[in-house]
């Protein structure tokens, strides 16, 4: 079995496991470069979105309302997904610690530096808590989403605890877009040699570059700097360009548990905590 990661441009990937096919920040109608368009992208079993700036929100609610597929997001995300008309019952608010099983697919929120905030339409902003996300669509395979983190040492924390095969990680500002405000813009989220570093941190076996529309200067450096920083002489460095297809092959070594990490062997893993069905009481 194996994995493939189509590039969508932006930070938007389309994730397709043996039984699933996950859709991440899908920004597709106002991205020039989009292989697909809102109206055709193959229906997803699941959308996740890590904040609401609108390279990476995108299309989220018309994809949701056209294929039924269930959003995962922070707070203010889901309130915009409320407002264009999905039901509670299609969208997960999530927040770091989290782990959520949506059928076969299990997704746990792990911590992001950034900032979200979503303007209502009745002019009200809302704001919310960035995340990132770790999936696994096969045995073997587990993809981490920077969502559009900086570095930060807990970083090391989540490769150790979760061991993300493959990370999608920010190295630029996604270019070709607008970027009103004032200054002049140096660097994204993660510039290159930081993103190499989070790979490191990680503990990644492929490292997927994102956050631009065209391979440019910064795919070259991280290309450069992820052997610089590698420990283990075997990390794979990937540089879409959008549209291209990446396939992953599932790692033999163990992994810990998504959900529970590294647990006691009497633990049950099929676990799952009581919760009570239907709305919040008024």
């Amino acid at each position: 079995m194996t994995t493939t990661l189509r590039f969508l441009g932006a930070s938007g990937y389309e994730v397709i496991g043996p039984s699933s096919r996950i859709l991440m920040e899908p920004f597709l109608r106002h991205n020039p470069l989009a292989p697909y368009t809102p109206e055709d992208v193959p229906a997803p079993d699941l959308i996740l979105v890590s904040h609401a700036a609108w390279d990476h929100m995108g299309d989220a609610a018309e994809i949701a309302l056209r294929t039924g597929a269930p959003v995962v997001c922070p707070g203010d995300v889901a309130e915009k997904m409320y407002e264009a008309g999905l039901p509670i019952e299609q969208v997960r608010p999530m927040i770091w610690g989290l782990c959520y099983a949506f059928g076969d697919i299990v997704v746990r929120a792990v911590e992001c530096h950034h900032w979200t905030a979503a303007t209502l339409r009745n002019g009200s902003i809302v704001a919310g808590v960035p995340i990132s996300f770790i999936v696994e669509p096969e045995p073997g395979v587990r993809v981490y989403h920077f969502g559009d983190t900086c570095i930060f040492p807990g970083m090391r924390m989540i490769g150790e605890l979760y061991r993300p095969t493959v990370g999608i990680l920010g190295i630029a500002q996604t270019d070709d877009l607008p970027d009103p405000g004032a200054g002049q813009i140096l660097t994204g989220e993660m510039n290159p040699d930081e993103a190499a570093r989070a790979a490191e941190w990680l503990g990644l076996r492929h490292a997927v570059a994102t956050h631009y529309m065209n391979p440019g200067p910064e795919t070259h450096e991280f290309r450069r700097r992820v052997p610089v920083h590698d420990t283990t002489g075997r990390r794979v460095v990937h540089t879409p360009t959008v549209g291209d297809v990446i396939t992953i092959e599932p790692e033999s070594a163990s992994l810990p548990s998504l959900t529970w990490g590294e647990t006691s062997a009497e633990w049950d893993h099929a676990y799952r905590p009581p919760m009570a069905e239907g709305p919040i009481p008024g």
